[in-house]
């Protein structure tokens, strides 16, 4: 108001000076008329001014003043407005963890504008800016924020705020940025947004919004940034993308779009940055290679097979081109970088590239990263990559280059990681890589590298922090690595031919964390025992994982000097020739998970205090998972502490002088898989609380002195896999329980003094006569060369067979009798109802999912009967069925005895019950009674990949084996990356692949851990997991995660191309199914560890390198999926690229033979 008075002021002013101006004018100007007086003069002036006021002061009063009210009021009501609008949304927040909104936002202060979070304009002191960002907000908007007219930018990034938005938001029409990122918001984009005509920035990245992108946001003309990554968004990029004409940006990563990415974003001339990574476009169209001013385009993770479009490589201002993890194809021109002058990033790892590398590279001046990993690239590396002086990273690992490593890659002094891991590079490694001062991460595994490193390291490299040499021919010394090199965390040196003293230099690397030396031909200088590696590692207080094992040390364990590092997680030190007694102090190893002392000369007592390592107040991450002290001198009875290993889950003691008789505290171990107790002393009776451990798959006392019956309580062990009790002096007759372990694939009960019959039912049919030789009073089926049993030969526990009619058979007959009538009356009273029991049905919706009763279960399996049983594991048992309809089904049975499960049934099957994808079996409907669960399934013709893959009978060529690989990968992708949260599988094996009729597979027993009601935490009882398929971190750590199942699809690819079990006799001590692959990929003797039925001879199979070819990549492929450290393996995502890349090459491979008229037979 004071402003407004003011310049009325001034306007009177101005009026009063102009009109005397005028006067004064008129009165000069007059010359030649008469004179008027100056009273007269006076006189008009004065009226004139009188009439001027007068009329300002009437608009002043009756037109100024009501406006000046009316805005104050007007302005008063819009702040109430806004005012209301935000405490309406802080009403709407269930969550406000810091307190920010609840002790800032309050009616006490009347200002909204000194709001956290509130930004005014000046002009009209209304809300101008909402941004609540990064505050761990938990809740809804409410309709109420439509009301703050004035809005300009609305940010909530990184909070919890769910539902869906209020359609009352398109009101905001000033609105020139909405960012949302990183939230829950559901449902469809609305179509509204296209209403907010002024929007520059939209911003929905990170929430779980569905279905398609509406046209309307192709309304928005003025739209710069549109980005919708990290959503469930599915369907094509419409064509109607071309009416954005300003956009810069537009990010669409990680959804689920597919088709050819639309050509008109080709006509979009403001665009610099594409974002559509992890998505399924299969194609990249000409007109994105047209755009002179694009800066990024990321591609990577999708489905594009056709050739790059070259106009991609003429675009002079691109910085980033990232095509990863696709199935493109062909070979790169020489002058690929003649027209990218500004590249800084080129990735076109995980394709199928082939055909050497270009050899001027060297023109892309600016390149900082250049990843060409995992392709089919051969050759050697061209010299001109040191002219490449910018770059930061270089990967060419996993090819098939050939040649040495140009001595010029030491030029490239800013270069922080090399990997040119599991190609065929020979020669030595050039010195110069160890003088590159900006170096972090050398990794050089799986070539033929030989020669010697330089005596000293460290001086030439200070940022150093990861060294993998692994797997090649290097020989001479270790060398000494200088306290310069004390940032190095990650020392492998394994599987190479280094030999002479382990330098104790290494114990000044402070911060060292994996020390890898395995199976090198070291000692330790014994001369000096008090400085060699071994007394003077525990300084290393940083140190997790130290393997020394398969060196000939020949010394002793000084455990005692030892300044114990409470960080250790591993030792290894297995074929070491360790001579003396494990020391007490081992039991101060308090994080230690693995011990390895395997093969060495170690005698005396196992120290009672070994049993600390598991009792540490239930943190399972810290308790001990491995004990295996196996082929030692170790003697006395087995200390009781050791029942105290609650978490130990491979339990091996096999091949000591142990004595005495096993406790029924062994029941305690309750997660263990593994236990071998083999060749000792140990006698007396085997324990019933054996039975106890649900978890175990093989179990040996084999070669003791045990004695008395075999336990029926043996027959609780439904995921045996291995029983081995030769060699004992057991007696009595074999438990007719046994015939439930469905899973038994091995047993020897050979030379002991078992009497009486010979179980016939469930796996028995498969043991042949060596599993039973040599024992008292056996009798059978003549196959096994047992006499046959006589009539009246009793199983134990039986009486008299005369009091058998009378005690069970009669019963039995009335018990079928009271049935049969309960069921007539239930039936009927069913037709009268017309409706079935609550309980009896299924939970799932009835208009997805058919509703089967326990009853109609009962009737599809004739009563659960045993001609029906398909299979049986740890959780229950799998009945084909054949539902009224004609439908056959596999029914899935559960035990209800697992401890503490089954509390979220009903829920997790209804979410299960949703997830769809071709290669998973679908669920149909599932039972839920308080004492019966059931799971319906799509019941699967061919059964399991693992009873055709050890079929006799069966056909299964490369490209039949190599498809079901690919079905897997595809579901396991869905389950980790396809849904809306993760799920882990946790038991992927061949057994739970199912074949349908087409050969298509399909993964079975997803989603167990939910159903159970475990969650992440079940490892604390019960383990899922089956030994020789489970990640290390899952059998050590109890970790589950999607990286546990890359690392058993890994297995499972190298068991079905090899046919070779995990746990086969065969793989001991430190040999097991990955190691013999990686042996046989390193020696180029592959065609030894694959399947016969693949390859014919060279001489017989013209296709044979073309199948060696591919059966190195599909081994090469399963070893990165199963590599020790979980975040080195791939993702699904790139599994699936890798092993559709492996596939494609091979369909290449056999149409160019059969232009050749050398069809590929035996694969095809």
């Amino acid at each position: 108001m004071t402003r407004t008075m003011a310049l009325a002021t001034v306007g009177l002013l101005i009026v009063y000076y102009a009109i005397s101006s005028c006067l004064l004018c008129r009165t000069t100007g007059r010359e030649d008329k008469q004179a008027i007086s100056p009273h007269t003069t006076m006189a008009r002036t004065r009226f004139l001014l009188s009439t001027t006021l007068l009329l300002l002061l009437f608009q002043y009063c009756c037109v100024y003043i009501p406006i000046l009210i009316t805005g104050s009021v007007a302005a008063q009501t819009n702040i109430s407005t806004d005012q209301s609008a935000l405490l309406a949304l802080k009403s709407h927040i269930t969550i406000d963890p810091q307190n920010i909104l609840t002790t800032n936002w309050s009616t006490s202060d009347s200002d909204i504008c000194n709001w956290v979070g509130v930004t005014c304009g000046a002009r009209h002191l209304r809300v101008t800016t909402l941004n609540l960002s990064y505050m761990g907000l938990t809740g809804t908007i409410p309709s109420h924020l439509g009301n703050l007219s004035f809005l300009v930018q609305l940010e909530f990034r990184n909070n919890s705020f769910g539902g869906t938005l209020p359609p009352e938001l398109s009101n905001l029409r000033r609105l020139k940025l909405i960012s949302f990122e990183f939230n829950d918001f559901e449902g469809t984009i609305p179509s509204w947004f296209g209403l907010l005509s002024k929007l520059q920035t939209f911003n929905l990245y990170g929430n779980q919004f569905s279905g398609s992108i509406p046209n309307a946001i192709f309304n928005l003309s003025a739209l710069q940034v549109l980005n919708l990554r990290s959503n469930q968004l599915s369907g094509t990029i419409p064509r109607e993308i071309e009416r954005l004409t300003v956009l810069q940006e537009i990010l669409l990563g990680n959804n689920n779009f597919k088709g050819s990415i639309a050509r008109e974003i080709g006509n979009l001339t403001m665009l610099k940055r594409i974002y559509l990574d992890f998505n399924m476009f299969e194609e990249i169209p000409n007109l994105i290679g047209s755009k002179d001013g694009m800066e990024w385009l990321y591609v990577q993770a999708n489905a594009v097979t056709a050739p790059i479009p070259l106009a991609v490589f003429n675009m002079s201002s691109l910085t980033i081109l990232a095509l990863n993890g696709n199935n493109l194809s062909g070979s790169f021109p020489d002058n690929i970088c003649q027209h990218l002058p500004s590249i800084q990033v080129l990735n076109l790892a995980h394709n199928q590239f082939d055909g050497p590398l270009p050899h001027k590279l060297w023109q892309c001046k600016e390149l900082l990263s250049l990843v060409l990993a995992y392709n089919n690239f051969s050759g050697s590396i061209p010299r001109s990559i040191g002219n490449l002086t910018q770059l930061a990273r270089l990967g060419f690992g996993n090819n098939t280059l050939t040649g040495t490593i140009p001595y010029e890659v030491g030029n490239l002094q800013s270069l922080q990681y090399l990997s040119l891991d599991f190609n065929n590079l020979n020669g030595p490694i050039p010195s110069t890589i160890f003088n590159m001062s900006k170096m972090m991460v050398l990794s050089l595994v799986g070539n033929q590298l030989s020669g010697s490193l330089p005596a000293d390291i460290g001086l030439g490299i200070p940022n150093m922090q990861s060294i993998y040499l692994a797997l090649n021919k290097l020989n001479g010394v270790i060398p000494n690595f200088n306290s310069n090199g004390s940032k190095l965390i990650h020392l492998s040196m394994s599987d190479n031919s280094f030999s002479g003293f382990i330098p104790n230099k290494l114990c000044a690397l402070t911060n060292l964390g994996v020390l890898s030396l395995y199976r090198n031909n070291l000692t330790v200088d014994t001369s000096t025992p008090e400085v060699n590696i071994l007394s003077c590692f525990g300084n290393l207080r940083n140190l997790r994982v130290f393997i020394l094992g398969r060196n000939p040390l020949n010394t002793h364990l000084p455990i005692s000097s030892w300044n114990i590092s409470r960080s250790l997680q591993q030792l290894t030190l297995d074929h070491c020739n360790l001579k003396g007694s494990i020391p007490i102090e081992i039991g101060n190893f308090s994080s230690l998970i693995s011990l390895n002392l395997v093969s060495n000369q170690l005698s005396g007592l196992i120290p009672t205090s070994i049993g600390r390592l598991g009792s540490l107040q239930g943190n399972l991450s810290a308790n001990l998972r491995i004990l295996s002290l196996a082929s030692n001198s170790l003697t006395s009875t087995l200390p009781s502490t050791l029942w105290e290993l609650e978490q130990v889950w491979f339990f091996n003691l096999s091949s000591n002088l142990l004595n005495g008789s096993l406790s029924q505290d062994i029941g305690k171990l309750k997660v263990v898989s593994y236990m071998d107790l083999s060749s000792n002393n140990l006698s007396g009776v085997i324990p019933s609380s054996v039975g106890d451990l649900l978890d175990l798959t093989s179990l040996s006392l084999a070669d003791n002195n045990c004695e008395g019956p075999i336990p029926s309580s043996f027959g609780k062990l439904k995921g045996l896999i291995r029983l081995d009790l030769s060699k004992n002096s057991l007696s009595e007759a074999i438990p007719k329980s046994l015939e439930a372990l469905l899973n038994l694939k091995y047993l020897n009960f050979s030379f002991n003094q078992l009497r009486g019959e010979i179980p016939e039912g469930g796996p028995f049919k498969n043991f042949s006569a060596l599993s039973f030789v040599s024992n008292k009073a056996l009798c059978g089926a003549a196959r096994l060369h047992v006499p046959p049993c006589k009539n009246n030969t009793l199983q134990p526990n039986s009486r008299k067979a005369s009091s058998f009619n009378l005690k069970y058979i009669i019963p039995a007959i009335i018990i079928a009798t009271i049935f049969l009538v309960a069921f007539v009356s239930i039936f009927i009273l069913h037709r009268k109802r017309k409706v079935e029991v609550a309980t009896e049905a299924t939970v799932l919706p009835q208009h997805l999912w058919r509703r089967v009763s326990r009853l109609e279960l009962l009737r599809a399996t004739n009563g659960f009967n045993d001609s029906n049983l398909l299979g049986s594991g740890g959780f229950g048992s799998v009945f084909k069925g054949t539902l009224s309809d004609g439908m056959d089904v596999a029914v899935k049975i559960f035990d209800l005895q697992l401890e503490g499960a089954f509390k979220s049934f009903e829920r997790e099957c209804e979410t299960l019950s949703n997830i769809r994808h071709r290669n998973l079996i679908k669920i149909i409907s599932c039972c839920s009674q308080l004492d019966f669960k059931a799971l319906v399934l799509n019941y699967m013709a061919n059964g399991s990949l693992e009873n055709w893959l050890y079929s006799q009978n069966s056909s299964f060529n490369i490209l039949k084996r190599l498809n079901i690989m690919v079905d897997v990968a595809l579901a396991l992708e869905y389950l980790h990356h396809g849904y809306s949260v993760p799920i882990v599988h946790c038991d992927l094996k061949p057994s739970n692949i199912l074949l349908d009729e087409d050969m298509v597979a399909h993964v079975a027993d997803f989603g167990i851990a939910k159903l159970l009601g475990f969650g992440d935490s079940m490892t604390r009882t019960m383990t899922l997991a089956t030994v020789g398929y489970m990640a290390p971190e899952y059998g050590m750590d109890g970790i589950v995660s999607t990286q546990g199942d890359v690392y058993s699809f890994g297995i499972v690819v190298m068991e079905t191309f090899t046919k070779m079990k995990p746990t086969n006799e065969m793989f001991v001590e430190e040999m097991n199914l990955k190691q013999w692959v990686a042996n046989s990929l390193s020696s180029e003797a592959i065609a030894e560890v694959v399947d016969a039925t693949l390859l014919a001879t060279q001489e017989e199979d013209h296709d044979y390198v073309s199948k060696i070819d591919c059966l190195s990549s599909i081994m090469r492929f399963a070893l990165a999926c199963s590599v020790e450290p979980p975040d080195e393996r791939i993702n699904m995502q790139e599994a699936v690229a890798m092993l559709k890349k492996i596939k494609m090459k091979f369909l290449k491979d056999a149409a160019r033979s059969a232009q050749l008229n050398r069809p590929l037979v035996h694969a095809l």
